[in-house]
């Protein structure tokens, strides 16, 4: 089944591209979590404007994001969650917490599906993200996960 992809997703692609995946997925995965759309003539014609749109502002956001890169690098963030004895946590930070951490340690506003965790953070300590910023540009986020 042909997909347009509405948003990036990791495993298939970025926002506009067109994939062929199986039914079921598309169904039960992207389609509800508004990922994607069905592919059609008429919407490819609409996101090969898009894509005209989009390669315009290109080159300006890599810029862009090539700076939010180099703040983003410069020093760890600070994530406060509850903990147990031993500095287990009571469940996992989230992407959203990290996001909501960078933002109030002053740095930019970030999407939380744009935020990578290799492993899921339970325990306190020092942890790394990566943050897509841009399709040719990631960021190494260190976290400084403290007990809260």
């Amino acid at each position: 089944m042909k997909v347009i992809l509405t948003h990036e997703v990791s495993s298939l692609g970025s926002a506009g591209e067109i994939v062929d995946v199986k039914p079921g997925y598309a169904r039960n995965f992207l389609f509800r979590r508004g990922l994607a759309t069905a592919w059609s003539v008429g919407a490819q014609k609409q996101i090969d404007q898009i894509a005209k749109g989009r390669a315009a502002r290109a080159v300006k956001s890599l810029e862009e994001a090539q700076s939010i890169k180099g703040n983003l690098e410069a020093k760890p963030f600070q994530v406060s969650a509850h903990a147990g004895k031993g500095g287990r946590l009571f469940g996992a930070v989230s992407t959203a917490d990290i996001a909501a951490a960078v933002t109030a340690a002053g740095g930019p506003e970030l999407d939380k599906r744009k935020i990578e965790v290799p492993t899921p953070i339970k325990v306190v300590g020092t942890h790394t993200a990566l943050v897509r910023l841009h399709p040719e540009v990631q960021a190494s986020v260190q976290l400084d996960v403290v007990p809260g």
